[in-house]
């Protein structure tokens, strides 16, 4: 009978969030939300080309920047947590560590861009989340989801995250115009400790756009097993653009990020894990562009530089490593006739990696890549895309990709297909082979081979628009990935190892090792949709529902591979009347169930969060008062064996808005 309970609650759960699952906003007046908010919005990262979304034949989220400050979130990758289709799987709070994850790929399988350069630690994918720029220098933010890698190359298979910050999508003209500031400011604090704060201003006039932001959580934590949860987490960024002509421009970016947590049971089940770890960002990028007619040229070149320290306890040596990615990508785009364009270009990558823990290693990187976007008669474009990819030591490799779109009156058909790819870091690679003795623990993989995947999905969109006062968009997707060669790490005994040199002989590791076949199978559904209830109240929702089976042709317990949600509801709304603000945003998911008994960890089969914010506008707005509460319901829940996240977490603070067009 409590199992028929738990079940039925299971059940209500997952009605609940699939009823009033939402997205995202920022409602600066209730009359301007609907003209604020696209729901068929022109995007760039399904073939570098501009073009609605509706043209790109893939399903794909776009996130304003600007609805940040007024959601119940903290950081970046609690944002993403909650958008359709992604799956965030927290280690710890508020921009500590998470793993992206889309379409039941591993957390090594997405791809994230900040304005075209590519973001992916040559380290591990754990540091992907770190994103740096600070909230209000974004753009928009664009979700594609599914195979990527005919223009963005390797680890681009369960999709892309791509940031577009206001300086770099500023349209610069050089003809006189009247400034235009926008200032944002928030302060915040509450329990456990918890101070946060971010702030951020964007100038444009003229041949000028410059903008800069900060943002910093920190709290002493919940009490954990042998520590405190505790983390301080900071972002800083600015960028500025220039039109040197009205045909020429230059724009150039630098951030810091610096992140300091608890990270107990992160990367291993033992007792004696109490970890923590530092990981410091920095990132410089440069943009040269010509626009004229129809001709586009752009040369970006980027450099990131990541210290991170981890240590195991308080007795144990800290591992120290040093990463490094350089990269240029040269693209030319060409609008060849009407309803034809062309983009084509190279990127280079030199990825290196100085480490006490794993060596030093360096591996370079040099791909080509041409995308066609043509448009048949009214309603139909097709899209196909091919790179080579040429990689040190590895070899070279086609990598092809075909959309097909079909849009008309409120219908939109769309399909895919194409190749991915994806290479081991240097994590597993080469982890634990610098040490003197290994206990237990993931030992990497020098043998590892490249995966390799096709991936092909069909879908359909439907949109209703009525005028301003309501606009709706759902999507259905179906989708499946056949993948070769997936790397994750098994559970592996001293006598099977490969390499035996540094390793004891009373231990079990966790080694990094190809596994042969594993095919996904998925179906997701979005809604999103914009309503002006009545006079001065407006609603914003978004919604998504996503099903997925994962099958691997060996009976192998591995770490990654299995550890995506089977059913993953996300969700998000905003309700605005007058000075009055209400957000709530959470998500459903069920999984396989885990258990360690070591560390008395465990991971249930299904959680439900919900958080929830309000707020309160005077002085026209510009002020504002908030009330806060993460995992309102106060549920218990875990993403990882060992790291549970914070119960019901409430703060509260002040922010500030101000324009002058």
């Amino acid at each position: 009978m409590k199992s028929f309970y738990r079940n039925r609650q299971s059940v209500r759960a997952l009605h609940f969030a699939a009823c009033c699952l939402c997205f995202f906003t920022i409602l600066k007046n209730e009359n301007a939300a609907a003209q604020e908010v696209s729901l068929d919005p022109v995007t760039v990262t399904s073939s570098i080309i501009e073009k609605r979304a509706s043209e790109t034949g893939r399903n794909m989220a776009v996130i304003k920047g600007e609805y940040f400050k007024n959601l119940p979130i903290h950081s970046l990758d609690e944002m993403l947590r909650y958008i359709p289709g992604v799956e965030v799987q927290a280690r710890g709070p508020q921009g500590s560590q998470s793993d992206i994850v889309l379409r039941g790929g591993t957390f090594q399988q997405v791809l994230v861009i900040l304005d075209g350069m590519r973001l992916n630690d040559p380290n591990t994918g754990h540091f992907n989340s770190y994103i740096p720029i600070a909230p209000s220098e974004i753009e928009r933010i664009e979700v594609l989801k599914g195979a990527s890698s005919a223009i963005y190359g390797s680890d681009a298979v369960g999709g892309v995250i791509h940031v577009i910050s206001k300086t770099f999508a500023a349209k610069l003209t050089g003809e006189d115009a009247p400034a235009s500031l926008n200032t944002q400011a928030q302060a915040g604090a509450g329990a456990y400790g918890l101070w946060n704060a971010q702030a951020g201003v964007f100038y444009k006039q003229n041949k000028l756009a410059a903008s800069a932001g900060l943002l910093t959580n920190n709290a002493d934590g919940v009490q954990q097993r042998g520590t405190s949860g505790f983390f301080h987490n900071h972002t800083a960024s600015a960028s500025i653009r220039y039109a040197l002509s009205p045909a020429w421009q230059i724009a150039a970016r630098s951030s810091y990020d610096h992140r300091d947590f608890a990270a107990q049971n992160f990367y291993t089940v033992l007792k004696s894990d109490t970890a923590s770890e530092k990981v410091k960002t920095s990132w410089n990028q440069l943009e040269i562009a010509y626009g004229q007619n129809r001709t586009t040229l752009r040369l970006d070149a980027g450099y990131k530089f990541v210290r991170d320290q981890y240590l195991f306890n308080p007795h144990a040596i800290a591992n120290n490593s040093k990463s490094q990615l350089w990269q240029g990508l040269l693209t030319w785009q060409q609008e060849l006739g009407k309803g034809t364009a062309l983009s084509t270009g190279i990127n280079f990558q030199n990825r290196s990696i100085s480490s006490n823990d794993r060596g030093n290693h360096s591996l370079s990187q040099l791909a080509p890549f041409v995308s066609l976007s043509q448009k048949v008669g009214k309603f139909v474009t097709f899209s196909p895309s091919l790179r080579i990819d040429w990689r040190e030591n590895i070899g070279t490799e086609a990598v092809p990709q075909l959309n097909f779109s079909f849009r008309k009156n409120s219908w939109q058909l769309r399909a895919s297909a194409g190749k991915t790819i994806r290479d081991a870091d240097f994590t597993e690679r080469f982890n634990n082979y610098n040490k003197a003795l290994v206990t237990g623990g993931n030992v990497g993989n020098p043998g590892l081979k490249a995966e390799r995947s096709f991936s092909y999905e069909a879908g359909a969109d439907w949109f209703l628009n009525r005028s301003n006062a309501y606009q709706l968009k759902i999507s259905g997707t179906f989708f499946q990935r056949r993948q070769d060669n997936i790397i994750d790490y098994v559970s592996t005994p001293y006598a099977a190892m490969p390499r035996k040199e540094n390793l004891s002989p009373s231990g079990t590791f966790g080694l990094a090792r190809n596994i042969a076949d594993v095919n996904t199978t998925g179906f997701e559904v979005d809604l999103q949709t914009i309503s002006r209830i009545a006079d001065r109240q407006t609603l914003v929702l978004n919604a998504g529902l996503t099903w997925l089976d994962s099958r691997s042709s060996e009976q192998v317990l591995s770490f990654y591979i299995s550890s995506h949600a089977k059913v993953l509801t996300n969700f998000s709304a905003i309700y605005s009347a007058g000075n009055f603000t209400f957000s709530i945003n959470g998500l459903y998911k069920q999984r396989a169930a885990r258990g360690v008994s070591a560390i008395e960890a465990v991971i249930s089969k299904s959680y439900f969060v919900l958080n929830a914010r309000a707020a309160y506008g005077f002085l026209q707005k510009r002020m504002s008062v908030f009330v806060q509460a993460d995992n309102a319901l106060d549920k218990k829940y875990s993403d990882l064996l060992g790291s549970p996240m914070p119960g019901r977490w409430i703060s509260g603070g002040l922010a500030f808005t101000w324009a002058r067009p």
